[in-house]
């Protein structure tokens, strides 16, 4: 199968592109970058130079290379979680414009199997774990309602594709080797350094998912039914739970502990919701038709 692979350098994208080939798949990688096209390269695939806001240039790339499939990781992400807020809305515009240039243009060339990268963290259970019924958290405050509304606009846009069968991944939080969330990570730095503070009860529950089993799974999707999959691990855990643990994982001091009142008025409403309500999620689908088969959390095991 021709597979085209958008935010093919990121840490997600470089793991699918060897599930891909070793799967035996001819794989295409876009990025804008030179140097992340040498990533491309060297790990095998056929780098392709493009920036997914140039709408004429996606749709020359895709008339050019004709995929069977298209897997839609376009990211625009910084390097600290802490920096979040400053990006997100340039995160936002790539998704949604540059996405839908890439989705056009898919359409376009006739592309049979769409795979767009979901959230699978933002999603309402009102006393428990959402399942791929549940709805994006649209109403959240800030940035969180931002981005839910983004991610709502872009499984619409997928799972409404004519002639094109479309998958909408719910990707839980990433983690393992290049992201935020591992020794390394940009996460354990901040940790490290005690920025990083339990707010209140923290009773938000979280969903993790290994990049390397998030990339197994996109390789599946390519021959599975289309819809709406939850691509989560087996340990949902509570904030007041995972970040101790994680804490003494990467040989840090456990986190202290700030009030939600003064929370709310040193880190905004955003800060005290996203570690108070957020919802974790059920992965029983993924395993059915996905053959996801989830690692234990690192931190979490001992």
């Amino acid at each position: 199968m021709k597979v085209f692979v958008a935010g093919a350098s990121g840490v997600l994208g470089r793991a699918l592109i060897v599930r891909l080939l070793q799967a035996g798949h001819q794989v295409w990688g876009m990025a804008h970058r030179s140097e992340s096209l040498a990533v491309i390269r060297a790990l095998g695939a056929e780098p392709v130079q493009g920036n997914a806001l140039d709408r004429e240039g996606v749709h020359a790339v895709m008339a050019r290379i004709r995929p069977d499939s298209v897997i839609d990781q376009l990211t625009s992400l910084p390097a600290s979680p802490f920096d979040l807020p400053q990006r997100l809305p340039a995160d936002r515009r790539l998704r949604l414009e540059g996405g839908g240039n890439l989705f056009d243009a898919a359409q376009v060339c006739g592309v049979q199997r769409y795979v767009q990268q979901s959230c699978g963290f933002y999603l309402e259970a009102p006393g428990g774990l959402a399942d791929e019924a549940s709805r994006l958290r649209t109403e959240a405050p800030g940035q969180i309602g931002e981005s839910a509304r983004m991610y709502a606009a872009l499984e619409k846009r997928v799972l409404q594709a004519s002639g094109m069968l479309g998958t909408a991944l719910r990707y839980g939080f990433f983690y393992g080797p290049g992201t935020w969330y591992w020794h390394d990570g940009a996460f354990s730095a901040h940790v490290r350094a005690s920025n990083v503070s339990i707010i209140g009860a923290g009773s938000a529950t979280f969903s993790f998912i290994h990049v390397e089993d998030a990339a197994a799974v996109t390789v599946a999707a390519l021959s599975a039914p289309g819809g709406i999959y939850n691509v989560v691990d087996d340990q949902p855990a509570k904030v007041s739970q995972w970040l101790p643990a994680y804490a003494k994982w990467i040989g840090a001091a456990a986190p202290s502990r700030v009030d939600e009142r003064e929370a709310l008025h040193r880190l905004g409403e955003e800060s005290v919701y996203y570690q108070n309500s957020l919802n974790g999620a059920i992965n029983r689908k993924a395993k059915r038709d996905l053959g996801l088969a989830p690692r234990r959390l690192a931190w979490l095991t001992v």
